[in-house]
């Protein structure tokens, strides 16, 4: 399967700000890599000018070291001619075609033989677990049946690259999970590079082997899904991956009050090569743990940061509960997979690892990991800690509101 590659790539529409600005990206070979980004971004222009579709104003593109468009070398490509198959995110489906000569279309094109043509129809109906329906129209079939007879079009062409556009955002959640588990076993059988579009993070973290992150038209990480989640390259990429958001909050200037201000004091105490880069803080819902009990009187242990905070909100939704804190005027979001019977005005005692907090600077990129070589020594925190009990709460604690 083919490399893509993508060098100093612009695109822009008239006088607005460039869609594409200078984009260097590589799509490793046999890869599952999704585009993911907010509307807006410049993922769906990225694919279009791979397949074709859109010409860049400047850069090249290559797949499999064979260049494709570049406008600097005069060169073309027209779609029909890159050996691609791109599914949109509307099906486009003949809908006076039955399935079996919707999906042969493609071949008919080719000026295919008959035999071969049905012959390779079948393969890639049966693939798709759609074979039953050759001689439905589309009408007949629901939205998920749909899509799969467009992914069967697509693959029965065998081309070097799938594109998709979107493909699950018409589809409603249960189809959209059917789907999800679809594709991934496509890209597992077949091997073929995929590129998908998507703003949906979940869709993303659950499908593919590479996540392009995108914003405002230019790549702000490459990396596996879930080098992504638990190392974003920057507090865009923080925010944007995960459901809730990361809580980011800005320290170490003059206005921080009293509990970022600790934060950021216990922070630079643990690692003071820090001193003077730490600009923001985040900390996944997830990783926040809380337990009942009054005001602690002692510092929190080696390693563990512990605050008390005001419950404003709690929502649960069934596998989990979402909490909303107010600590000293900073909003935060706690994810908890146990029950949380706290109620809004309850004050409740909260923990962290030092170990799971996102640190970055005044550009908002990502500050190195501390060295292995470097001392863990832990100073008495200014927060608020926890009363002195015979336990403290831990990752693994199964009964967090035990006082």
């Amino acid at each position: 399967m083919p490399t893509i590659a993508l060098t100093a790539v612009r695109k822009s529409y008239g006088s607005n700000p460039p869609a594409i600005d200078n984009l260097d990206l590589e799509i490793p070979d046999g890869s599952f890599t999704c585009l993911l980004g907010p509307s807006g971004c410049g993922k769906t222009t990225t694919l279009r000018m791979i397949a074709g579709l859109e010409h860049l104003d400047s850069g090249s593109i290559s797949v499999g070291g064979r260049v494709r468009d570049s406008v600097e070398q005069g060169v073309f490509v027209p779609p029909e001619e890159r050996e691609m198959g791109l599914v949109f995110q509307n099906y486009a489906l003949w809908p006076h075609l039955t399935v079996a000569r919707n999906v042969e279309f493609g071949l008919r094109v080719r000026k295919v033989r008959a035999a071969e043509r049905a012959e390779r129809t079948m393969k890639a109906l049966k693939m798709m677990q759609i074979d039953w329906a050759a001689d439905r129209y589309p009408a007949q079939l629901s939205g998920g049946q749909q899509q799969r007879v467009s992914l069967a079009r697509m693959l029965v062409i065998n081309p070097e690259v799938l594109l998709l556009d979107e493909p699950l955002s018409n589809l409603d959640a249960q189809l959209r999970l059917e789907m999800r588990a679809e594709l991934k076993r496509l890209h597992d059988e077949t091997g073929h590079t995929i590129v998908f579009v998507t703003h949906d993070q979940l869709e993303a973290m659950t499908m593919a082997t590479h996540v392009v992150v995108m914003n405002k038209g230019e790549v702000q990480q490459l990396a596996p899904p879930l080098e992504v989640y638990h190392r974003p390259a920057n507090t865009f990429v923080a925010q944007f991956v995960g459901s809730p958001p990361m809580n980011l909050f800005d320290v170490g200037t003059d206005d921080d009050g009293p509990f970022r201000g600790a934060v950021h004091d216990r922070v630079v105490s643990e690692r003071r090569e820090l001193n003077g880069q730490l600009r923001t803080v985040g900390v996944r819902p997830e990783s926040i743990r809380l337990s009942r009990g009054p005001a602690a009187t002692v510092p929190a242990p080696d390693g563990v940061l512990e605050f008390d905070a005001t419950v404003t909100t709690v929502l649960p939704t069934g596998s989990s509960t979402t909490v909303s804190l107010d600590a000293a005027d900073t909003e935060l979001y706690v994810m908890s997979f146990q029950a949380v019977t706290a109620v809004p005005g309850e004050t409740v005692r909260c923990s962290v690892d030092l170990t799971d907090l996102h640190l970055f600077d005044a550009a908002q990129a990502r500050l190195p990991e501390p060295s292995a070589a470097a001392s863990a020594t832990s100073a008495a925190s200014d927060l608020p800690a926890a009363a002195p009990s015979a336990t403290r709460p831990s990752k693994e604690n199964t009964a967090p509101w035990t006082s």
